[in-house]
């Protein structure tokens, strides 16, 4: 039975299922050859679970040429939440202790990281975002080592916008910092067609609204088609769905039928413990 918890909160760190001690982290501070996944657990369970082993192991492959099994995975999962509250955020992250700058290999396994912390929602929106040309190394993972989120986020913010969208050199819309974007034609959830990291919360959403019958496309999108769509929002692992109401220069109008089929698609998904 799982011990009851108050505040406040208490974060776990572990490395491989053993605490990790400030010896075990030292390493890890400016280690940028390393990738992770974040999600948010609700009474113990974690929704597109599915969604985060494959992101862990197929980054895994790409990045160090070997995975975790997804059992081990699971077991470190576990090992972190059996010590924590039932609500928490908990991010996992997969290095190799040889860590970066060095082209030596000595085959030794993955470690994985897994730390909790307070459970999040997201802000609240509707937002407004700056649209800036970043295309992200390696975007199809989510790694460490992203300084340039945090650069144009703060950018962003010092111009009176709350967050930055980027662009890629043809000028198409990609991701934002920290957020995948979507966007509503007034018929259809309409995805930016781009080289992105396909999030998680959008994996889970996609795959439920096909199952709900709710029309989709896929558009390359630049800031020219802005006026011509109904309705916009970012997801991540905070939320499915935080209104958007300018990116640039363009308002956007409030799509609330948007938002609701967003929020239906993700409740849809089943929770599951890992």
């Amino acid at each position: 039975m799982s011990a009851v918890f108050s505040d406040p909160f208490v974060p776990v760190a572990r490395i491989d299922g053993r605490a990790a001690d400030a010896a075990a982290l030292a390493p890890l501070a400016f280690a940028g050859h390393a990738h992770f996944t974040a999600m948010q657990v609700r009474d113990g369970g974690v929704r597109g679970l599915d969604l985060h082993l494959r992101r862990l192991r197929e980054a895994s492959l790409a990045l160090y040429g070997r995975a975790l099994s997804d059992e081990i995975v699971l077991d470190r999962l576990r090992d972190a939440l059996q010590r924590s509250p039932r609500d928490l955020s908990l991010t996992a992250t997969v290095f190799l202790p040889a860590g970066e700058f060095t082209a030596a290999d000595d085959g030794a396994g993955p470690s994985l990281l897994v730390r909790t912390a307070p459970p999040s929602n997201g802000p609240r929106g509707p937002l407004a975002l700056a649209a800036v040309e970043h295309e992200r190394m390696l975007p199809q993972f989510k790694h460490v080592g992203e300084s340039a989120k945090t650069y144009h986020l703060r950018r962003a913010v010092a111009q009176g916008f709350d967050d930055a969208a980027f662009l890629d050199r043809a000028g198409r819309f990609s991701e934002a910092t920290i957020w995948n974007l979507a966007f509503w034609d007034g018929e259809a959830v309409v995805w930016p067609q781009a080289a992105m990291l396909v999030g998680t919360t959008q994996g889970i959403v996609r795959r439920q609204l096909e199952r709900q019958g709710v029309a989709q496309r896929e558009r390359a999108l630049t800031p020219a088609d802005l006026p011509a769509l109904k309705g916009a929002a970012v997801m991540n692992s905070w939320t499915p769905g935080v209104a958007v109401r300018r990116i640039g220069e363009s308002e956007l109008p409030p799509a609330p039928k948007f938002l609701r089929a967003l929020h239906a698609a993700f409740a849809a998904e089943p929770a599951q413990a890992p």
